[in-house]
């Protein structure tokens, strides 16, 4: 099993205010800019990231019940910050992949001690102007942009 909710809950009143501060310029970390399903207000989640061919793959260590992934999938789309840009990311899916491919091999370590092998897939955006390039003037769109 991942790593527990009540982390999930105290990373998220406590680590997480700090982590997302510097998040988007440590390798492997990046902050998932996402709007809310019921608010319609942008959130900011740090996250585990890694790149991968035609987008990114996000180790979920707390699993798949966490209220950013729920966000994410429902609107079909985020924006990620990662090595200080910004990208538009688009058709999220929830992939449960055991042997851990979606990471690079020294993580498969990390992430198989912590037990996680679910991931969240994501595509750069085809449809920007932009596609293909991460760009650091990208701003996150709204929750209404991001269901259109």
């Amino acid at each position: 099993m991942p790593a527990p909710r009540w982390l999930a809950r105290l990373n998220r009143v406590g680590l997480n205010r700090i982590t997302r501060h510097v998040a988007t310029r440590l390798p492997a970390f990046g902050v998932i800019v996402h709007g809310g399903r019921n608010t319609g207000r942008l959130y900011r989640t740090p996250v585990n990231v890694f790149a991968r061919p035609g987008g990114y793959s996000v180790a979920l260590t707390y699993g798949t019940d966490s209220e950013w992934l729920r966000n994410v999938l429902a609107a079909g789309a985020c924006v990620l910050e990662t090595g200080g840009r910004r990208v538009e990311l688009v058709h999220p899916r929830v992939v449960h992949d055991p042997t851990r491919l979606s990471v690079p091999p020294p993580v498969r370590l990390i992430v198989g001690f912590l037990n996680v092998s679910d991931f969240l897939e994501l595509d750069v955006d085809s449809m920007d102007g932009r596609a293909g390039t991460l760009q650091r003037d990208a701003e996150p769109r709204t929750h209404a942009e991001m269901t259109r």
